[in-house]
């Protein structure tokens, strides 16, 4: 596996269960309400999850770019749809996107060479 996808969800996977082991009502409501936020209803899995790439885009949040870029590749988003999202997520953040947009293209491609 990829460095950069496998260090990200190694991390990832660590401090939540830490977090999650520290039993705080609050963050465990907070992290339920998320997962059920993206699963399927009016929306499909894969427009939400590219809602969540605008918006984390947007608020500038590398992290979080990450988690939906991951999840939309595995929802069957396509690189064109990817660049699009973050076409829309730059002109609604403006130029300050930018190297987001750099480190979101270099994670696809990341998330590519996984699935080659």
């Amino acid at each position: 596996m990829s460095n950069q996808v496998h260090d990200f969800n190694e991390y990832r996977t660590r401090m939540n269960e830490k977090i999650l082991a520290a039993d705080n009502k609050i963050i465990k409501r907070i992290f339920n309400l998320d997962t059920n936020a993206y699963a399927e209803g009016a929306l499909d899995v894969k427009t939400k999850e590219l809602l969540g790439l605008v918006a984390s885009a947007v608020l500038r949040c590398d992290d979080c770019v990450r988690y939906h870029l991951e999840k939309a590749y595995e929802n069957g988003v396509s690189r064109e749809e990817m660049m699009e999202t973050m076409g829309i997520a730059t002109l609604v953040g403006g130029t300050i996107v930018v190297p987001h947009l750099r480190r979101a293209y270099e994670f696809w491609e990341e998330l590519e060479k996984l699935n080659h």
